[in-house]
């Protein structure tokens, strides 16, 4: 089944939806900084502090799924810009909607994300 490709109101639909997504893991970065803020003024006691370095690993690991969100959204919406959001970086066939609804950041068909090569 060959995917169509995107229509002007499809793209406008992505781009609000990257939107909306860039903004929601935006906030939940900007709402961590203020717990690590509010935490790191409260005194410990020296049995807590393994608890504490987990949380500090665990959140730093978060993070980093944040940052590297933020930098797929901020990509996918780029591809927009440039006219190339919906094509497969690996074949240049359309993304069918449906992948791109699940994952509006994808960059290539399901199919190609098992290839080796």
């Amino acid at each position: 089944m060959q995917a169509e490709h995107l229509t002007e109101e499809d793209i406008t639909f992505f781009k609000k939806k990257l939107l909306d997504m860039k903004k929601e893991a935006e906030a939940h970065t900007e709402s961590d900084i203020n717990q690590d803020d509010e935490l790191a003024s409260v005194n410990n006691h020296p049995a807590d502090l393994g608890t504490e370095q987990f949380e500090q690993q665990r959140d730093a690991g978060l993070d980093q799924m944040r940052k590297e969100e933020l930098t797929e959204i901020d990509d996918a919406l780029q591809r927009i810009e440039e006219g190339t959001y919906g094509i497969s970086e690996k074949s240049g066939k359309a993304i069918p909607k449906e992948r791109l609804n699940a994952s509006p950041t994808a960059r290539i068909l399901v199919e190609e994300a098992s290839d080796t090569d």
